[in-house]
């Protein structure tokens, strides 16, 4: 798998949500490395482009309140597990649950196996809260997808934090959560 700095440059032939991410990295001058490869839609199948780009893709869940009213992006490392309770007990939630398909698509214009940090470009409302789970601030670098499951992109940790946040008005929560595989559910 090849490793390339920056936007492909065959970007007109790809998706027009994967080119405005592109965009607006380029636009804040994020600078970021790119590795394309066939669908990578799980945590394992991210375990090549891991290595490729030298980084740990994020886990990134579209989660929900019970009403389906309240709309969560977590981010954490891909290889810890998510327990729903400790999350729901951090932010005072009855119950969280996966959001549907059809909700990530209409509120950030991505669908399953694409869930991106990046798709809160396509959130100007603010109607999807970002959580990272703190473990994702200790590494000086994040993977993730540019809206599309066929490419992944590795920047500092730091321009999500200082530039790519502020510029799409999304301000996150940092939330704690175990490591542990004997909690409960």
């Amino acid at each position: 798998m090849e490793v390339y700095s920056g936007r492909p440059a065959d970007a007109a032939q790809r998706l027009e949500k994967e080119r405005r991410a592109y965009d607006l990295l380029d636009s804040l001058g994020i600078a970021y490395r790119r590795a394309d490869h066939a669908p990578a839609d799980t945590i394992e199948q991210c375990a090549a482009v891991d290595a490729a780009l030298d980084v740990v893709i994020c886990k990134n869940l579209f989660l929900c309140n019970r009403q389906e009213t309240t709309f969560y992006l977590l981010m954490m490392p891909g290889d810890k597990p998510f327990k729903t309770k400790q999350l729901s007990a951090q932010l005072g939630v009855a119950r969280l649950s996966f959001g549907k398909p059809e909700a990530m698509e209409r509120l950030l214009d991505l669908t399953p196996g694409s869930v991106s940090v990046l798709g809160l470009m396509n959130d100007p409302e603010n109607r999807v809260q970002l959580l990272i789970d703190e473990d994702v601030l200790k590494d000086p670098f994040i993977g993730c997808h540019p809206c599309i499951n066929t490419s992944s992109l590795k920047f500092a940790t730091k321009d999500l934090l200082e530039r790519f946040l502020p510029a799409v008005h999304h301000e996150p929560i940092i939330v704690h959560l175990e490591n542990s595989d004997t909690q409960e559910e």
